[in-house]
């Protein structure tokens, strides 16, 4: 071990093991720093009414992008492939920085997120290039740190440059980051031919997709209340017709098998579909609520909600060398703290102090961590053998999916309750819980379907 060591910290791999710890920290620390940053940027230039959106377009790009990563490397080459998806991403960081109105911002988030997307996938796909096979191991369980190492420091990111009245800055700090990083990227990476690949890009499936969940985050913008009934129930539609034609086609962006439930692929997925749904909207709204109620710096309440990221790092690190016997209780158990966690939460975050908000949240965060890693492995080995890879490849998307029609959902919600215009303390007092608790019921769901496949 020690010896694996001395050889990843060599002077001559040290460089490229730093590489891909900005790549993948320029992804785990951006949800972080924008949710601490919401309520700054609302107050300067408008849009309460589309908060959701800032990180579901956020999402939709990096869905979009890590689907279509694969066959962007074969056609560019991996040196030129990651070099673009950090100047995209740079570009989006400079379009929300310089936003002069929330449209305009979110879509900078969007950029961001397509660049972002394919700057991770592609950051994978690079350490089998930059390190000998010996170590892609001590690789991996390194890299992963980073996300933990992005719980603590994300909030605190966003929560000084909002102190200081300058939110903007946070986003010119990451297009700094993402510059270096480009140029990290063309002096490190080796140049390679381009590939004549066969992959094709699942577009029906991520079409249908970005409308559904435009659909359902447009309910939340419309004035009629019967188009915005319309509008969330032809979103739903959208995308069960994208699991449909998922299913019949031979170019899938998920398994086929991810619709059936009679599978422990379909109940892995929607496990976590509805745990992630469920959960995305104190991500994208606790902070607003924090500092309405209590009066919290943007600091304070960056570091409350990002209780739900500690929460999950910690106990997956807890659980990481659990037995294989015990998985089904560890399935059984985090999807139930995920659904106790929430309804928790609904209470607290609206009607509880600082102390209970931050323990009910890191509890939601606690149940991801006791239950992911065991669900990620039940929904790949499910698969037959010639979809594992993609089986895999779909436990991140179907996180990513979730979150992103979560985060519309819960800004239509929000709306729909008076909250389109900012969070009132009063009106957050009597109306706030069932902005949260509207999506109890996912959690209900996921749990449910946790629970039969830790019986399969």
């Amino acid at each position: 071990m020690s010896a694996d060591r001395i050889v990843l910290l060599d002077r001559a791999l040290l460089p490229r093991f730093g590489l891909l710890c900005l790549g993948i920290w320029l992804n785990a620390a951006d949800t972080l720093v924008t949710a601490t940053i919401m309520p700054s940027v609302a107050r300067e230039i408008g849009g309460h009414q589309y908060f959701g959106w800032s990180v579901a377009a956020y999402l939709i790009g990096s869905i979009v992008a890590g689907a279509c990563s694969g066959k962007f490397s074969q056609g560019l080459g991996l040196r030129r492939a990651t070099a673009f998806a950090g100047v995209v991403y740079a570009i989006g960081c400079a379009m929300s920085a310089l936003a002069p109105d929330f449209v305009t911002f979110v879509a900078g988030r969007l950029v961001q997120g397509l660049g972002a997307g394919a700057v991770v996938a592609l950051c994978y796909v690079a350490i089998t290039a930059l390190f000998p096979e010996s170590l892609w191991p001590r690789v991996y369980g390194a890299v992963a740190g980073v996300w933990g190492g992005a719980t603590l420091l994300g909030p605190m990111l966003g929560g000084l440059f909002a102190a200081a009245g300058f939110w903007r800055g946070a986003f010119w700090a990451f297009v700094i980051q993402g510059v270096v990083f480009v140029v990290a990227v063309l002096a490190m990476l080796p140049g390679e031919k381009r590939e004549a690949g066969r992959t094709r890009i699942p577009s029906r499936q991520l079409l249908l997709l970005v409308v559904g969940v435009g659909l359902i985050g447009a309910a939340g913008v419309v004035a009629s209340p019967a188009v915005a009934g319309a509008c969330a129930v032809l979103g739903v539609v959208a995308m069960a017709a994208m699991l449909a034609v998922n299913h019949a086609s031979p170019d899938r962006l998920l398994p086929r098998s991810a619709a059936d439930l009679s599978t422990a692929t379909g109940l892995g997925l929607l496990t976590m579909f509805a745990c992630e749904a469920a959960a995305i909207g104190f991500t994208v709204y606790g902070p607003a609520f924090i500092q309405a109620r209590h009066g919290a710096s943007p600091l304070v309440a960056g570091y409350v909600t990002g209780g739900i990221a500690a929460g999950w790092t910690v106990c997956a690190m807890l659980v990481a060398r659990l037995k294989a016997k015990r998985e089904p209780l560890a399935i059984r158990a985090g999807a139930l703290v995920i659904l106790l966690g929430v309804a928790l939460a609904a209470l607290a975050v609206t009607r509880g102090g600082l102390w209970s908000t931050g323990l009910s949240l890191l509890a939601v965060g606690c149940g991801f961590g006791l239950c992911w890693a065991f669900l990620a492995r039940r929904t790949i080995a499910g698969a037959p053998v010639e979809e594992q890879a993609l089986a895999s490849s779909a436990v991140p998307t179907v996180q990513l999916i979730g979150g992103a029609a979560g985060s519309a959902a819960a800004g239509a919600m929000a709306n729909l309750l008076g909250f389109g215009h900012g969070i009132d303390p009063a009106a957050a007092f009597v109306h706030g819980p069932w902005l949260f608790a509207a999506f109890a019921p996912l959690a209900l769901v996921g749990c449910l379907a946790a629970w039969r496949l830790a019986r399969a």
